[in-house]
């Protein structure tokens, strides 16, 4: 028997590597990216790369002209720390 996701998982819009995350970034913030990286001691390039690939998803969002329009009108649903923290414990995450 083999072990199936609840969920399964989409792929990333964004591939997880230098390349794909150059490809999804616009040509100014693709410069900044190569210039972070090539600046980044070996140890450190992990974390530009991974900060870089969260830039790449939040900018290749679908929703992310909706949510943003919301938050500048005020109507992004918020919650409060409390409500979140109480959601993890419920759920059986960390909270730390």
């Amino acid at each position: 028997m083999s072990a199936q996701p609840i969920h399964p998982r989409e792929p990333d819009r964004v591939p997880r590597n230098a390349e794909g995350i150059a490809a999804a970034l616009d040509s100014v913030r693709r410069i900044d990216f190569y210039r972070e990286l090539l600046a980044a001691a070996p140890e450190d390039a992990e974390a530009v790369l991974r900060r870089w690939w969260c830039e790449a998803m939040l900018d290749t969002d679908p929703s992310g002209d909706r949510f943003t329009e919301a938050a500048l009108n005020g109507t992004l649903p918020t919650k409060s720390v409390a409500v979140a923290v109480a959601r993890r414990q419920a759920a059986g995450l960390p909270v730390e």
